[in-house]
């Protein structure tokens, strides 16, 4: 079965800026090795949420609005696809993305299959 795993975290950097080049390049090696995972189809970072657009269609009119939806504290700020036997094989690449250890939060969701 396919998941989407949503990795989402705060926008504001703010403990990111408090670490060490060092501890910098770790983390993102943490992120690189789950790219590299045999069960991982694919993912990427998303740019910042206020590069978004958001579009509605009303009565055939469509409306833009420059960013998200709605302002949230966590935003979305990538993803992986990942194939995996089970739900708890798929929890458990979650629980090694960073985000998921460092003040964000990572949802599991299986992709409904055609």
């Amino acid at each position: 079965m396919n998941y989407i795993l949503l990795i989402y975290g705060s926008e504001s950097g703010d403990s990111w800026g408090q670490l060490s080049e060092a501890e910098q390049q770790a983390i993102l090696n943490e992120y690189w090795a789950i790219s590299e995972l045999p069960e991982t189809q694919g993912g990427a970072q998303l740019q910042p949420s206020a590069t978004a657009t958001t579009v509605r269609v009303d009565n055939g009119r469509t409306l833009t609005t420059d960013g998200p939806f709605a302002e949230t504290k966590e935003v979305l700020g990538g993803y992986y696809l990942v194939e995996a036997d089970d739900i708890d094989k798929a929890l458990e690449i979650a629980a090694r993305i960073p985000a998921a250890r460092l003040g964000g939060s990572v949802e599991v969701r299986p992709l409904v299959e055609r």
